[in-house]
């Protein structure tokens, strides 16, 4: 792999408590292309800036991308670690599947996401909640214009330093209860990782915002009653003891590597965990009942993020755990994160090291 290193290196945050989320990028960025009867090929480190696109290229008119959100952590010994990569480029391979792009080589990813974080090692923050955020993506470059998949591709992936996706941290949020817009439905896109279903989220979004909610908890499709996903993250109830979650089974839910790795230590613990369909209603049912103990999303940015309240239109409000975070978010939260940051003993063989 090419390795072309920066001649003028970027300042480093002076604060690292200050960091935001997804603002600054760091000095380089990975490069790989394909071509049609060629495969993948030219894997490149470079200096990170602006890439040339024709006017024309597909992904500007058609939309055909993809992408994947990932940490490098810096542990409290010093080593880096990254948190399950392969899942990411194995989820990866699922969006590019159906939206018609060549797949990648799980393994080569591994190792070329490796070199490019151990050489921007020294960007990888150590204050508390912060850690280096990497998105690899794939989009379609042909300059073509009629609808068809697309013959020439670029494969990146871009790194930044982050603090909490949310600035309120590991305080609950509030979640607005969508019942206007449809995210995806069955036989759509929303088990993929693609702009389009965040670009469909939009206007959903924006409206709660207004309404000062964080974000948006979607229902289904087409009864519009189910519990899908909320806008960055899967979804988590407790209800009278049983831990449920939507399950993935109809295909317009995104699979998370976070949701995935709750599910797997919730189970480790004893705890009863469902992954099934939840109505809305049966929400609300055990709101009134006293047995909706608590709710939390799952996702990489924010790792756990309880939920404190859930407005359900003009039906009802539901304040939960007294807008205080659960037990449960909380030990998911403190032992997720322990591993990551290498704090406990990685049990379940999920970290990779980068380096010392």
């Amino acid at each position: 792999m090419l390795i072309k290193l920066t001649d003028h290196p970027k300042a480093k945050p002076a604060d690292e408590t200050k960091l935001t989320f997804g603002d600054l990028f760091t000095d380089h960025m990975l490069i790989m292309e394909y071509t049609e009867g060629e495969g993948w090929h030219d894997e490149r480190i470079v200096p990170y800036g602006p890439i040339e696109l024709d006017p024309a290229a597909m992904i500007l008119h058609y939309g055909q991308e993809v992408f994947e959100g990932m940490k490098a952590y810096r542990a409290v010994d010093g080593r880096i670690l990254l948190f399950r990569p392969e899942e990411n480029f194995k989820r990866l391979n699922l969006s590019n599947e159906r939206l018609c792009i060549p797949l990648i080589d799980v393994d080569k990813c591994v190792e070329m996401t490796k070199k490019l974080v151990e050489i921007e090692k020294d960007w990888i923050p150590s204050a508390p909640d912060t850690s280096l955020y990497l998105r690899p993506f794939i989009f379609a470059v042909d300059p073509h214009l009629g609808v068809r998949a697309g013959h020439h591709y670029y494969f990146m992936i871009i790194a930044s330093p982050v603090g909490p996706y949310y600035p309120e941290g590991l305080d609950p949020v509030k979640i607005y209860v969508e019942t206007k817009y449809v995210r995806a439905v069955k036989g759509g896109m929303g088990f993929t990782k693609t702009g389009g279903n965040y670009a469909s989220s939009l206007k959903a979004q924006y409206e709660a915002y207004e309404k000062n909610y964080s974000q948006v908890l979607w229902l289904d499709g087409v009864e519009r009653k189910y519990i899908e996903e909320v806008g960055t993250m899967n979804v988590f109830f407790k209800i009278d003891g049983e831990i449920i979650t939507p399950t993935l089974e109809t295909g317009s839910i995104l699979g998370g590597i976070t949701r995935k790795s709750a599910i797997e230590m919730l189970k480790s613990w004893g705890m009863p965990v469902s992954e099934r369909r939840i109505s809305i209603d049966e929400v609300a049912e055990a709101f009134d009942n006293g047995k909706l103990e608590e709710v939390f999303g799952t996702g990489t940015a924010a790792v756990i993020s309880p939920v404190g309240e859930l407005n359900w239109g003009d039906k009802k409000i539901m304040k939960i755990n007294n807008g205080e975070i659960g037990e449960i978010s909380q030990k998911l939260y403190d032992s997720l994160t322990a591993i990551q940051w290498g704090k406990a003993e990685d049990t379940f063989g999920w970290t990779v090291e980068v380096c010392k």
